[in-house]
């Protein structure tokens, strides 16, 4: 367990200034990385979709996610803003539950990923709000009622992402979508929550008219 953390950590280490830096160049650069992931994603779906009719509805679904995160990136730096928010939401939720999972571990979850627990949960809400409120003091911006009660929705679309590709997981009798990332698995391992919680905020920020 302990050299899978260290792995988790040095990866991780390795794997987010590198997306950092493509997000936030943007333009040409963020869609050559968006091009990337997307078959990566897709490779890796074909490995665990196990009926055509997932397949097909998970490569459309691949391709409207990342489109889309394609849109919420934009060219403004509010819309960076808003793109690095979700990110950093998700990563907050995935860490949160895995700290306060490991820590008090209790009732689980669901069935369908028996490592998630309800205290990973909880864990994963309030490492989300309190990040996002430190995020937020620091660049001196005002957090009103409405913007956490935006964070949680984002973080339980997030979890609940985790549990969809979990499902899928299951169903394909693997632990990881692949092998690309040391302690992760696959990118769809790393990246379930967010493929969900991206398309969700874009759809949020125009039905809001943010």
């Amino acid at each position: 367990m302990k050299n899978e953390t260290t792995k988790r950590i040095f990866s991780s280490l390795i794997m987010l200034p590198i997306a950092l830096f493509f997000i936030y160049k943007g333009s040409i650069y963020f869609i050559f990385f968006l091009s990337i992931s997307l078959l990566i994603g897709v490779f890796e779906w074909n490995h665990i979709a196990k009926k055509k009719s997932y397949l097909i509805s998970g490569i459309i679904f691949l391709i409207l996610s990342f489109f889309s995160a394609y849109l919420l990136r934009g060219q403004t730096d509010k819309q960076l803003f808003v793109f690095l928010s979700v990110i950093l939401i998700c990563i907050s939720t995935d860490i949160g539950g895995y700290i306060f999972g490991k820590l008090f571990k209790g009732p689980k979850l669901t069935k369908i990923s028996p490592n998630k627990t309800i205290a990973g949960s909880i864990g994963g809400f309030f490492l989300s709000i309190t990040i996002c409120f430190i995020f937020s003091k620091n660049l001196e911006i005002t957090m009103t009622i409405g913007s956490y009660f935006i964070i949680i929705l984002i973080s339980l679309i997030s979890q609940l992402g985790d549990i969809v590709i979990s499902y899928f997981k299951r169903l394909a009798k693997v632990k990881n979508t692949g092998k690309l990332l040391p302690g992760h698995g696959g990118l769809l391992d790393r990246a379930d929550g967010m493929i969900f919680a991206i398309p969700f905020t874009y759809l949020l920020k125009i039905a809001l008219n943010l």
